[in-house]
Formats: C-alpha cells, structure tokens, sequence
C-alpha cells in the first residue's frame, strides 16, 4: 500500500523499477507469455525462459525477445530441471504459465494436458518450495475455465472448483494444487483466474478473434461455432490488462495480501461468441460477409461471467481498455502482421 494506506494505481505497478529481480517465466515464448516477458525486460527484470518450443512467426521469435531473455530448453513436465534452472540462476520470482490452453487440444489429447498442466504445477511449485530460501513470488496462471459449468454467474472466487471436461479439470486440479503448497507449506503463491484473453501475438488460428480477424482481412466469412442450445458467452480480457494483472499480483505478494488467495481478472461481463464477430466485421468495414455457423465439436461451458471485485479491492487492479478499444488494437496489430508475412486464411474453426 502507499504512505497514506490507499492501494496503488495499475499504473504505479506497471512502472515499477524491477531491476533487482531474476524472474523465471514458464511459456515466456508464447502469446500471453511474450507480452509478459517484454514488460519485465522493459522494467529491467532479468528474465529467464523455460523453452519447450517456439513459433518462429510467433512474437517472441520477431520481436527479437527470444536473444533478450535467457533460454533454457526444457519441459516442465521434467522436474529436476526446473529445480537445477531456479537455483543456478538465483530466481526469486516463477510466473508459470506453461499450459495446454487450447481447449479442443486438450480434449483430444487428455493425457498430454494432464501432464502438462497438472504435473507441470505441481513440478514447478514444489521446485519453488525446494529452493524456497531465494523464491519470494510464484504466480500460477489459472483460468475462469477452473470454476466448471456453474449455474451462479458472475463467478466469484468462492465458488467451488468443478471443472468437467478435460482441460477444465486440469485448470481445477492445478488451481488446488497450488492452494495446497500456500496453505500447507507457506509457499508465497498467487493465483490469477482469467477471462478470455486476447491480443495481438496470439498465433493459434483455432481461437476466436485472431481467426475472425484473420478470414475478416482475406473477404472469408467468418466460423463461428455454436453449441445445441442457445449461444456461447465469454468474459474477456485484453492483453495489456492481463499484464496489468501479474503485476499487480507480484506487488501483492509483497505487500502480503495475495499469499495463498485466487484472484479472477476480466472485464466482467457477458459477451456471445456473435457479438464479438460483429464488433470486429465493423472494426475491418466487413459487414456484408454472413457469418458461418457450425456445431461445437465437444462439450464445452455455456456461459461465464467473471467478477473482478476482489481484485480491485485487495489489488487495486482494474481493465483499462474497453472490449472496443482492445479489439482496435488487436486488429491493427494483425493487420501489419499478416501484411508482413502473407500469411493466408485456414478453414480453422473459432473457439
């Protein structure tokens, strides 16, 4: 908190020198990691990355972070280099983010987002309690998607975890893994519950926005998946506010009101799946392109609504940007992109 017990503004956070840190990103080079990453470098954070993979068109390889932050290849399935990696270069902060996010891979491949996003947590937060003497923050990135198909909307952080389908589980399972290492352990774990987050950078042409903006910008008509009944709703959240939100974490820790507590970060609101296809057929002056509707694959959560009140109450955190205004950003961002690397639409459906 300030001098005068007021909480400080995302603002202050986002400005913070962070020149005296050594973090350790899990999934640095991917979408949400990469926009995290450039933050910390740009707050003078020595910044680690455990490298399972990268996109070579992906942001992290173009934007030349990939030669700013170190690299160490490997897995988090792979527990004894995680703990080798956070005690040869003295990390004092984990923000893990390494996960199976797509939920139709996920499905498909149950075993692998089991592995990755159930044994990863629980590798990388007992490799924190293990070298618990320097590791003073650890972050889990936890989803809205933890709280299952829930009949009480907006969710707020007491509902009971009930994920169902695969990668809901998972996101349950890795959410109460890391309560467990706060509660029993004292591990200094925060938890970030997020809405949809979108932005530029997202490469994963399966997703809703960045494939819309993509088929929008090629004169395809836009797919849009829709389940038996009624229509998906989202809450969502732009990149730069989800930033926002692990910082306000990280500072949370240190000021002790966000040990062991689980935080969800979104606009809080309700959006249909066909809404955001229109905003961004105006945003791209494509209006006349009739939306294509095709059946939902696999069984997913119908409608979620996050509250962010606890957020802004102990955290002092708030989106920043309008849904309008992240999409025009994010459509520009893609704009240049695709003009750069010519890249052509897929008959990829939208998630």
């Amino acid at each position: 908190m300030s001098p005068d017990g007021s909480l400080p503004s995302p603002q202050s956070l986002m400005g913070k020198d962070l020149h005296a840190h050594r973090i350790l990103i899990t999934g640095a080079s991917g979408f949400m990691g990469s926009w995290l990453a450039e933050h910390l470098l740009q707050r003078g954070a020595f910044v680690v990355n455990l490298l399972s993979h990268w996109e070579p068109r992906g942001h992290f390889v173009r934007s030349g972070l990939v030669h700013r932050v170190k690299n160490v290849v490997g897995h988090v399935e792979d527990y004894p280099t995680l703990e080798r990696l956070i005690a040869e270069n003295g990390v004092d902060t984990v923000f893990h983010l390494a996960a199976i996010s797509v939920e139709g891979l996920a499905f498909s491949s149950p075993h692998l987002a089991l592995e990755v996003n159930v044994r990863g947590t629980y590798n990388v937060l007992e490799s924190c309690r293990k070298n618990a003497r320097t590791v003073e923050r650890v972050i889990v990135a936890s989803s809205d998607k933890a709280y299952g198909d829930s009949p009480v909307l907006p969710y707020t952080e007491e509902l009971p975890l009930q994920g169902r389908h695969p990668y809901d589980v998972s996101k349950s399972c890795a959410d109460l893994i890391a309560h467990a290492y706060a509660h029993s352990y004292g591990l200094p774990v925060a938890i970030g519950r997020f809405g949809n987050i979108y932005g530029g950078g997202d490469l994963n042409w399966s997703r809703l926005i960045p494939n819309t903006i993509r088929r929008l910008l090629a004169g395809e008509p836009p797919i849009v998946r829709s389940p038996p009944r009624g229509a998906f709703m989202r809450d969502f959240l732009y990149v730069r506010d989800a930033v926002q939100a692990y910082l306000a974490m990280f500072h949370g820790l240190d000021t002790g009101v966000a040990r062991g507590q689980a935080f969800n970060f979104a606009m809080g609101g309700s959006w249909t799946v066909l809404d955001v296809v229109k905003r961004l057929q105006r945003l791209l002056h494509r209006e006349e392109l009739e939306p294509h509707l095709t059946p939902a694959t696999h069984g997913e959560i119908l409608h979620q609504h996050l509250s962010a009140g606890k957020a802004r109450q102990l955290l002092g955190w708030a989106p920043l940007y309008s849904l309008e205004e992240g999409l025009e950003e994010t459509v520009d961002w893609y704009s240049q992109y695709l003009t750069e690397t010519h890249e052509a639409p897929v008959q990829a459906l939208a998630s």
